[in-house]
């Protein structure tokens, strides 16, 4: 493992280059081109906010109470935006291999690369929301602190980097083979949604009396959900999780990455015939 990886990082340039590319023919033809990394999250935002921050009145479930900075606006746009890195490169990560089929067979390069080009890529339109949510930040009169961007931030980055590029080496390959799977994502994408605390506070389940224990207990143990609230605790340091949470949230990503990457190797010959 520790040799492919280095020569991933060999050819990074090749990455880079799939990066770029990528993000050129998202943009061109559109009139407003990189504005619509901003328009779509705030459009987002605008619907839950409606739904959930007025009609459902959410706001009193937000970390830190009544007095928390912010409000609910902001943890709700704190939480969309890296879902949105997440979401896509979910429902992209079954056509990783698949829509790069003629460079695979062609250029001899380690094909763990073009898994990790999604989930780069992805990731840097999340740096482009990131002035969205610093306006929000100002405009709500947000707070963050030495811990928020030094600890939680950083970690929430590279747990959910890994988590997702472990997802994505597993449906790559897998999808090759069974192409049920594009559709099993969609599902999958909605249901993950709704259970990983981004437009509902986790405090709602986690306190509530309407739910067993067993079910709390798994809804801990969702590893989006520790994510989540890691990039809560930026703003909302009452929101960051506890010992049992991040454990288990850092320790999915890791399993979800081993997972991901031996049978990505299993199945590297097989997929290669079918491609």
């Amino acid at each position: 493992m520790a040799s492919r990886a280095l020569a991933v990082w060999q050819n990074r340039k090749v990455v880079g280059l799939l990066v770029r590319r990528d993000l050129k023919v998202k943009y061109q033809k559109s009139i407003l081109g990189y504005a619509w990394s901003m328009l779509e999250p705030l459009a987002m935002a605008a619907i839950y906010f409606f739904v959930f921050g007025l009609m459902f009145d959410t706001n009193r479930g937000v970390p830190g109470g009544d007095d928390a900075p912010g409000g609910y606006m902001l943890f709700l746009i704190s939480g969309l935006l890296p879902w949105l890195w997440f979401s896509v490169s979910l429902g992209e990560a079954p056509k990783a291999l698949i829509s790069h089929a003629k460079l695979i067979t062609t250029m001899k390069v380690p094909r763990e690369i073009f898994p990790v080009a999604v989930v780069t890529g992805k990731f840097v339109d999340y740096l482009f929301t990131w002035p969205v949510l610093l306006l929000f930040v100002f405009a709500l009169g947000g707070r963050t602190s030495v811990e928020g961007l030094l600890v939680w931030l950083p970690l929430a980055i590279i747990v959910q980097f890994t988590f997702s590029l472990g997802i994505t080496l597993l449906l790559a390959s897998v999808n090759v083979l069974m192409r049920d799977i594009e559709r099993i994502v969609r599902i999958l994408n909605r249901v993950l949604f709704y259970a990983s605390a981004i437009i509902i506070p986790s405090s709602l389940v986690l306190d509530s009396d309407t739910f067993p224990e067993w079910f709390k207990t798994l809804y801990e143990l969702n590893p989006l959900l520790g994510i989540f609230k890691m990039h809560h605790a930026v703003w909302f340091p009452a929101d960051a999780p506890n010992g049992f949470i991040l454990a288990a949230t850092v320790g999915g990503a890791v399993l979800t990455m081993i997972i991901g990457y031996a049978t990505f190797r299993r199945l590297e010959t097989s997929v290669l015939k079918e491609l």
